[in-house]
């Protein structure tokens, strides 16, 4: 069981393998939200993420014997990495079944540290099974990601850093998944303080522990889609369900484009890369219904690939109107196309891309295509360009969908 006793020990216990990641005071999100905010960036672990402090300390657990057989888990990306590096440095052998939809630099990292990676799957859920049927024709074991009360412990030492470094915390947020993270923080919050809110904080479109909170019991979703990798799971942790029930005070879900541009926000105003499931708290923030409160805010790991980084920065500057694409029809003749640049510039646009299309139409006098992709302030600039177009005889349509490239 998680009791006060083993969570001290696992503190004690992942010194050994953690940075200690003190909060972050955030003047941008305590002026957007209202609530004074407190970033925990498990983001800066050395493996990337908070799950190292679960594999090492369930790990530490294990007898030799247990250890000597060979460890294997299944995992999206950050466990894998935890219970790799946790492995390495017991001279044990790893097996880690990766979905195949594992972003790249969660397989190259996970085998940097000497494990064996298998791709099976395409959910985290497939991986998993498919690591169990491993486990028993091998006679490896098994250190489970969530559901398992020695791996949430180790990741309930979040908890005791945060009181330790702001006693008078009000809410906490928590990503969850299978729901480890959660119940090992919640279990040590309440201990700490009973009067302390946790809330756990699922994408919408893999919400199985609000459904499963709803049902009473633990219930598998049909299926998953988010671009929430590491907590794209079916079925929550039956072992660590109770726990949930029992100190979780809400489920907040929040959908995939809040995400995206919380990742501008966080990259703009902390200068740090926040994977998808670590920005579920951010996301959450405006969701809290209450002012004024300490709020701290998991940002759980940072392990994202640089084309899924790219993919978000121009799909969350596009959603802020940062960058905006606007076609307009005119006559093939010169001057024209310095005309509507000339428009831009005084409206303080900048063309970052440009289409001139003489093959729209089979007149040509009549109209020829410009489409042009620019950069702005924001949604309230981005009119101020189209008006301008509108003001000088062009008749601008955005176009759908907007790309940078």
């Amino acid at each position: 069981m998680m009791t006060l006793d083993k969570f001290e020990e696992a503190t004690e216990a992942v010194k050994k393998v953690i940075l200690r990641t003190e909060l972050v005071y955030s003047d941008y999100f305590t002026a957007t939200t209202g609530n004074k905010v407190y970033l925990k960036p498990e983001n800066m672990q050395f493996t990337g993420a908070y799950k190292v402090r679960g594999a090492y300390y369930k790990i530490s657990t294990l007898t030799k014997e247990e250890r000597d057989r060979g460890l294997i888990t299944a995992s999206a990306g950050n466990h894998a990495q935890g219970v790799a590096y946790a492995a390495k440095l017991y001279n044990a052998k790893a097996i880690i079944v990766m979905p195949s939809t594992t972003p790249l630099i969660k397989v190259n990292r996970t085998k940097s540290y000497g494990a064996e990676v298998i791709l099976y799957g395409n959910v985290y859920d497939e991986a998993c099974q498919y690591a169990y049927q491993l486990a028993e024709e091998h006679g490896y074991t098994f250190i489970h990601p969530f559901n398992d009360e020695g791996v949430a412990t180790g990741q309930g030492t979040i908890a005791m850093e945060i009181f330790k470094d702001l006693p008078t915390v009000d809410i906490i947020l928590a990503p969850v998944g299978g729901g480890g993270l959660l119940a090992g923080v919640a279990t040590l919050a309440k201990m700490l303080n009973p009067n302390v809110k946790v809330i756990g904080v699922e994408p919408a479109g893999a919400a199985c522990m609000k459904e499963s909170l709803k049902a009473g019991h633990v219930v598998t979703l049909p299926h998953v889609d988010t671009i929430a990798d590491g907590t794209a799971v079916k079925t929550p942790g039956d072992v660590v369900f109770p726990y949930i029930q029992k100190y979780v005070d809400d489920i907040i879900t929040v959908e995939d484009h809040e995400l995206i541009v919380n990742f501008l926000d966080i990259i703009e105003n902390h200068k740090m890369v926040v994977e998808n499931s670590g920005l579920l708290t951010v996301a959450a923030l405006k969701h809290l219904n209450c002012k004024d409160k300490k709020v701290v805010s998991i940002l759980s790991g940072g392990n994202m690939d640089i084309i899924t980084v790219a993919s978000i920065v121009q799909h969350g500057l596009i959603q802020r109107g940062r960058v905006f694409t606007v076609s307009v029809q005119l006559p093939d003749r010169p001057g024209e196309l310095v005309n509507v640049a000339s428009i831009i510039a005084k409206a303080q646009g900048n063309v970052i891309r440009l289409d001139h299309n003489q093959f729209v139409s089979i007149n040509r006098n009549s109209a020829v295509e410009l489409t042009i992709t620019m950069e702005t302030f924001g949604h309230e600039h981005k009119q101020e360009i189209v008006q301008a177009l509108i003001d000088h005889g062009y008749n601008p349509k955005i176009c759908q969908p907007n790309k940078l490239y």
